[in-house]
């Protein structure tokens, strides 16, 4: 199908007071499947599992890391990287071994490494999960820096969407204020212009 652009342009926009709920947001996310061939919709399968903490583990990560699809593998190197900097973490602070419980290393660096250091390093519970997920919203947006109208745009909207879904659970405040950054973005990339808050 490739519907790439409309996807994109049916997004809804939303008033600066907007208050989204789960349904509205998850009426978004049957629209955009609706609208992908059934190749594209096995990618957000894979995206989706992604962020389902029973289906991860060494099989799931051998699968994607080993996936075609260029955002599939970038942004799961860089989701694996991330949990493992906070299983070092732990461990410090629970004085085990550093790598203790560390899950297959995948190659080349890991560039986000100081700022993953820092958000760890938050006394604030709260602001160390906002400043991760700042981290992620940041990759995924690297990621699809010189990307418009493919899937992965598509998977990148979905990624940050579910960030979205779990401040909303977490902090009703922040989920808001990342779904209106998320349709601002995706509208600008639509209309040509980059957008940069």
């Amino acid at each position: 199908m490739d519907n790439y652009e409309y996807i994109i342009s049916s997004l809804p926009v939303l008033q600066p007071d907007a208050r989204p709920s789960d349904a509205s947001l998850g009426n978004i996310l049957a629209f955009i499947r609706s609208q992908l061939s059934a190749r594209d919709n096995a990618l957000v399968d894979q995206l989706l599992r992604g962020h389902d903490e029973t289906q991860l583990g060494e099989a799931f990560y051998k699968e994607v890391l080993s996936s075609k699809d260029r955002f599939l593998r970038e942004y799961f190197r860089f989701d694996l990287n991330l949990r493992n900097a906070k299983v070092r973490y732990l461990n410090q602070a629970l004085n085990r071994p550093e790598d203790q419980d560390i899950f297959m290393v995948p190659d080349g660096v890991f560039e986000e490494a100081a700022k993953a250091d820092a958000a760890l390093n938050r006394t604030d519970i709260l602001a160390r999960e906002r400043a991760l997920d700042d981290l992620r919203w940041e990759k995924i947006s690297a990621i699809n820096l010189f990307d418009y109208f493919n899937i992965d745009t598509i998977l990148g909207f979905i990624a940050r969407y579910q960030i979205i879904l779990r401040w909303l659970r977490l902090d009703e405040a922040t989920g808001r204020r990342l779904f209106r950054k998320l349709v601002e973005e995706v509208r600008g990339t639509f209309k040509g212009v980059e957008y940069n808050e």
